[in-house]
């Protein structure tokens, strides 16, 4: 007797639309990317990312140390939703949420994927070990980074 084969997983299964709470914020990887500092050039509509992180993320575990209230703390926080992610130019090049809005497949070191959440620090793909909070007061502009796109 064979087995039936598994069913593809849900994000595979249901655009972003689709998706249960939890299946939406299961998403998120923890890379901690989306939390950076970003300057726009006003003239060319271009990022610069820099490796300064929201006051808001936890450095070691790269999650918001109080997510349910970040907007009420930090007003700029954007909320992720079906209808914004696409549109939102500055989202790293690998968020879970950018590459299922463009009809990717999510990264092999993806929690969901490896099904162990260390794999996106040892992927390089966190922040981890690599920020600054803007507690400390940096000016941005002295802290643009190349790498997070």
């Amino acid at each position: 007797m064979t087995e039936a084969p598994s069913p593809e997983p849900f994000w595979k299964r249901k655009t972003l639309s689709e998706m249960t709470r939890d299946e939406w914020e299961s998403l998120c990887d923890g890379c901690g990317r989306c939390c950076l500092l970003k300057l726009e050039d006003i003239d060319t509509g271009e990022y610069a990312f820099t490796d300064i992180a929201c006051r808001l993320l936890d450095l070691d575990s790269c999650r918001c140390t109080d997510y349910p209230n970040r907007q009420k703390k930090v007003p700029d926080c954007v909320v992720l939703d079906a209808a914004n992610v696409g549109q939102l130019g500055w989202m790293p090049s690998t968020c879970a949420y950018r590459l299922l809005a463009e009809g990717k497949d999510l990264y092999w070191w993806h929690p969901l994927v490896s099904r162990d959440p260390k794999t996106v620090y040892e992927a390089g793909a966190s922040v981890r070990h690599r920020v600054v909070s803007e507690d400390r007061g940096d000016d941005p502009e002295d802290r643009i980074v190349d790498w997070p796109k």
